[in-house]
């Protein structure tokens, strides 16, 4: 009995649990740099995004600044390290204690807030919780330079906008904005216009080599575009277009343009033939069929495909890092991001994950706003 229709599959908790499994894998990573995208360099460094919410041990370093006396052969340097100039603006707002000190960068929190310790030259450092410290060497601070001291304290939680400033605020991001438009909007319309044409084709016209023709769609759709992108773009300066936004456009046409018509196709061919039929019989043509009934029932599919080569061309690096000029008017968005503001920066994750968050703004409105012409599309011939 539990195959007749209409009645509940007795394992249906375990597909309602490997759907809420798959939500959580493709959720838990997303949330993870949405948090990242508002948290400092040296707090992402510390700890995990899930500790966000808490407060920060972190390891500072900064000159021993302060007043100088000499007691004998030694110098005493004395004062507070919250004030010193590398690490003040760090704590404007509070102070919180010293947990532990050290002398080397390696080994920053080597030693206990309050214990007095030797220094390599006969000298002794002791750093209070407070932040106030007292450092004596025999070498003259004011000639020499104030030695460094590190120490580690807690920071609370800080979320701010700065990751996104910079991002937004990057020089020329507004121009790769409108390079990205540029090369998205052509290199998703021209695909479907060729495809549209040629899927009608292959579902609806008898004609000779139709049959290898749909082989050879469907054999394309499984070769990497790796491949083809050296000949490619030998190919276009050999005709003259070399590295240009009609290159990248052409580019991106001949890679979707399989998917597209596979696509097309199978929904295409579900269609009902009475209604292509009729039209015959009324002497409407091929291209009056095409236009006036296959389109505007299409759309669906036309959707779907949209939604894909969107999302594909606006997040493309490979393609735009060959096929488009290397001077800097002419960086898309990702290739912006990854050379520009990443290039000087490849520890800043804060950095990177405002920039993912930046750059999946506009393909998320645009799938959203067609999300329900994508499962239609997608699921058009499945039944009969």
């Amino acid at each position: 009995m539990d195959n007749i229709a209409g009645q509940k599959s007795s394992l249906s908790w375990a597909v309602n649990i490997t759907v809420v499994l798959l939500v959580l894998i493709w959720i838990i990573p997303t949330v993870g740099l949405l948090v990242s995208s508002f948290r400092d360099r040296d707090q992402i460094s510390a700890s995990a995004w899930w500790e966000s919410p808490f407060p920060v041990e972190q390891a500072f370093r900064a000159r021993a600044e302060g007043d100088v006396t000499q007691q004998g052969d030694l110098y005493v340097i004395t004062g507070n390290v919250y004030e010193a100039s590398e690490v003040a603006s760090s704590f404007t707002n509070s102070r919180p204690p010293i947990s532990a000190f050290g002398l080397t960068g390696r080994e920053p929190g080597q030693f206990q807030a309050g214990e007095e310790v030797e220094n390599r030259d006969g000298g002794t450092v002791i750093i209070n919780s407070d932040g106030t410290f007292t450092f004596s060497t025999e070498e003259d601070p004011e000639a020499e330079g104030f030695p460094r001291i590190y120490f580690l304290a807690e920071t609370p939680p800080d979320f701010d906008l700065q990751n996104y400033d910079t991002v937004l605020g990057g020089d020329g991001m507004g121009q790769a904005f409108i390079n990205t438009l540029t090369v998205t909007i052509p290199a998703t319309i021209i695909p479907i216009l060729i495809a549209a044409f040629a899927a009608y084709a292959l579902a609806w016209m008898d004609f000779p080599g139709r049959g290898l023709l749909i082989a050879a769609v469907v054999g394309l759709l499984v070769v990497p575009l790796q491949l083809a992108l050296v000949p490619l773009l030998k190919l276009h300066q050999q005709i003259g277009i070399g590295q240009s936004f009609l290159g990248i456009w052409l580019a991106h046409t001949g890679f979707g343009l399989p998917l597209a018509v596979y696509l097309l196709r199978n929904y295409m061919v579900g269609l009902p033939r009475d209604i292509i039929e009729s039209a015959k019989v009324d002497g409407a043509t091929d291209f009056q069929i095409f236009t006036r009934i296959i389109l505007p029932l299409s759309f669906p599919a036309l959707a779907s495909f949209a939604i894909f080569q969107f999302l594909w061309t606006w997040n493309d690096l490979l393609v735009a890092k060959v096929f488009l000029p290397s001077s800097d008017e002419s960086w898309v968005m990702t290739v912006r991001i990854a050379d520009d503001l990443l290039g000087s920066r490849g520890g800043d994750w804060g950095i990177l994950a405002a920039a993912a968050f930046v750059s999946i703004a506009v393909p998320l409105i645009v799938f959203f706003t067609m999300q329900r012409y994508l499962v239609r599309g997608l699921l058009a011939g499945s039944v009969k």
